[in-house]
């Protein structure tokens, strides 16, 4: 009997076997973004390839999946960053079926929003243990929170508390990948400073971002060797990227009143403890009396979606 920990993200997919709150067996790919059908088949095909190598009985299933997820039918609403339109996506249920198809019956597959899923590993495993009231930060191709209150973890109506990448930094500023304008993922998030360092190459500014991307995706790996490199335009961008998730979280902290801020996410996790100092610093210096608030990087690191993706069958 083995439970599968899969973490949806919108530059990669990681799943892994999780044991006791550990992971192993890692397996990864790039995300597809050309559609339900693809993506679903992949994540099959990552699963199914774990338990072919591994010789592994499945059991669970646990996908933490970008933006509005239903956890009580296991839809995924809306997720701007894996271009999938507007129409829902029957995710659990489609998991479900193509894991029969490849042998694997009587699966049960739950699926959460990737945050909520990352929060839940580093809540019940990780820097959040023993702590009531936390918010979690992920910082990556988008921007996604999760939220802990009085030792429960909250989704609200339709499953989008915690969404802090969509609050407001710039009231009719940049255009954000759900459609609207001035939103903190449309300054903090990976995909959005990709597309503004290639509108000010194409502009004339010269930056080594572009050198190191070439065509492909500007990765957390790309934006650490740009910064290395002492590139400016990376530096002007994160601090920027600060900026937005030091005001984010310091409305937050001040509206909820939690007591620890986890940060994680591919650019969290690749920059490090040097660039979570930077966003504590930013939040202390916008928030309104609570000056004694934690700001602090993930334990589990790249593994907190897989293990909290496992954790869903915990409780």
């Amino acid at each position: 009997m083995a439970t599968i920990g899969v973490d949806l993200g919108g530059t990669n997919i990681t799943a892994a076997r999780v044991h006791h709150g550990s992971a192993e067996h890692h397996a990864k790919v790039a995300t597809p973004l050309t559609g339900a059908d693809e993506l679903i088949s992949t994540i099959t095909g990552l699963i199914t390839g774990i338990a072919e190598d591994h010789d592994l009985d499945i059991t669970h299933v646990g996908i933490g999946a970008p933006g509005i997820v239903d956890p009580a039918l296991g839809t995924l609403r809306s997720a701007p960053n894996l271009h999938l339109g507007d129409t829902p996506v029957e995710l659990t249920t489609r998991i479900r079926a193509g894991l029969a198809d490849a042998g694997h019956d009587h699966v049960d597959v739950r699926a959460d929003n990737d945050v909520n899923v990352a929060l839940r590993g580093e809540w019940t495993h990780g820097a959040g243990k023993g702590h009531d009231n936390l918010l979690a930060v992920w910082w990556g191709t988008g921007i996604g929170g999760g939220l802990v209150l009085d030792g429960a973890l909250r989704s609200g109506s339709i499953g989008s508390a915690g969404e802090i990448g969509h609050t407001m930094y710039r009231a009719d500023g940049r255009r954000c990948g759900c459609g609207g304008h001035g939103h903190v993922e449309a300054y903090a998030g990976r995909a959005a400073m990709e597309t503004e360092a290639r509108r000010r190459a194409a502009a004339g500014e010269a930056t080594e971002l572009i050198a190191a991307a070439g065509d492909g995706r500007m990765k957390s790996s790309v934006w650490a060797e740009a910064l290395a490199a002492g590139d400016v335009t990376a530096a002007a961008l994160l601090d920027q990227a600060v900026d937005a998730l030091g005001v984010a979280i310091a409305s937050a902290v001040t509206l909820i009143d939690v007591d620890l801020v986890i940060v994680g996410g591919g650019l969290g996790s690749r920059l490090g403890e040097a660039w979570i100092e930077r966003i504590h610093r930013a939040t202390i210096g916008y928030l309104f009396g609570h000056a004694g608030i934690d700001v602090i990087a993930s334990a589990l690191g790249d593994d907190a979606g897989v293990i909290g993706a496992a954790a869903l069958f915990e409780s």
